[in-house]
């Protein structure tokens, strides 16, 4: 059997190499390697595939938060909810510019943030709400949107980890994830959905006037050469990059139906012990599986995750501390107990591997070890 890896980029590159060492020798000819006409084209794939008006590639996914922040123009100390479970891009990017991130609980089954913990948080000076659609899937975003026109609330939906996935409105309309808010984001790290060689990063909007200035902000501020309107960041997706992902975005939909096919296998698996929780699905939102990510008794938790390493199979732990804990964030009084679901989900996740080139013999290996020791010591 051959070695079990989280993500297998190296098998995903063999498929699609004709391609994309196509790709990056045409860069290489043009020698154009600061905004060539690959950025514009992949810029134009990605509308296209999300079905959104405008996209501005970018350097990575913080920056794609970040330029979407500083688009909105928000007063200084504005408050800013994102979930206090999820990776630190959020809160790092809404602390950087002066505003102060105020965090909210996660829903217990999606992990993604509660719109009822959202509403106990808002006050006066909120200004913007950062839904995450963590791990494949949507954050609940019909109550996050009405919750936002109640209050007059920016949104920017961070998508770094749901590219491709639907949702479906109780009306039964269906978008793209990311395409709900008046901002969305996304990151092209190498393991995300639609990941390149390297850093990447986008922010998409159907609002004409707020592409513009995310255009200018993202390019120094810049209106046109030498004329700086705002202020802005040098925040560029290299042409190398962009040439990558506009091979690899014609393959997103059959990377996402295959992990969602090997989370079928997984949640086969699984289904007969109440040991281990698989993921849930949201009635509202397609999962596309950017990780498989399970729960267990916590005193299981790291054993189990120990248990896997001795036997050759990798685990992730995302996230094994909430936000709210962190030191960096200790400055807004917040104490153990006030996100409990949060606080349960750093002891209690535990990512599988996931990832479109797994074979079969591979999860029949992975899913024995995981039974074999939550029913030996749950």
């Amino acid at each position: 059997m051959e070695d079990i890896k989280m993500v297998d980029l190296k098998a995903q590159y063999g498929k699609l190499k004709p391609e994309l060492d196509a790709a990056f020798s045409a860069v290489m000819e043009s020698m154009e390697f600061i905004n060539g006409p690959q950025v514009a084209s992949f810029a134009r794939s990605l509308e296209q595939y999300l079905q959104v008006r405008r996209a501005i590639p970018c350097a990575n996914g913080t920056d794609a938060l970040q330029i979407a922040l500083m688009a909105l123009q928000l007063p200084a100390g504005a408050e800013v909810i994102v979930p206090s479970f999820n990776y630190v891009s959020g809160a790092e990017v809404v602390a950087l510019l002066g505003l102060k991130p105020v965090f909210a609980d996660v829903l217990p089954d999606t992990y993604t943030i509660d719109p009822a913990s959202v509403k106990k948080v808002i006050t006066a000076a909120t200004a913007a709400i950062i839904p995450v659609h963590l791990f494949g899937q949507s954050a609940p975003m019909h109550e996050i949107m009405e919750l936002a026109h109640e209050h007059q609330l920016w949104v920017i939906e961070d998508n770094a980890q749901a590219l491709g996935a639907v949702y479906v409105f109780p009306d039964g309309h269906e978008v793209k994830a990311g395409t709900i808010g008046h901002l969305g984001t996304t990151s092209f790290f190498p393991s995300k959905p639609l990941g390149g060689m390297g850093d990447g990063g986008a922010v998409f909007t159907n609002d004409d006037k707020l592409a513009a200035i995310t255009q200018k902000i993202a390019n120094h501020g810049q209106a046109e050469k030498y004329k700086f309107s705002t202020i802005g960041v040098n925040s560029r997706l290299d042409t190398l990059q962009a040439a990558m992902l506009d091979v690899k975005i014609k393959y997103v939909d059959e990377y996402n139906t295959a992990r969602q096919e090997i989370a079928r296998f997984y949640d086969n698996a699984f289904a007969e012990t109440p040991l281990v929780q698989a993921p849930h699905r949201a009635t509202y939102s397609s999962h596309v599986y950017h990780q498989y990510t399970v729960t267990v008794a916590p005193e299981l938790r790291d054993a189990l995750k120990e248990h896997l390493r001795d036997n050759h199979i990798p685990s992730m732990v995302y996230y094994p501390e909430p936000l709210h804990l962190q030191e960096a964030y200790a400055y807004l009084g917040n104490k153990e107990g006030a996100y409990p679901v949060s606080e349960l989900l750093s002891k209690s996740v535990l990512s599988l591997p996931m990832h479109s080139e797994l074979k079969e013999e591979q999860l029949v290996y992975i899913c024995q070890h995981v039974l074999a020791f939550v029913k030996k010591h749950g």
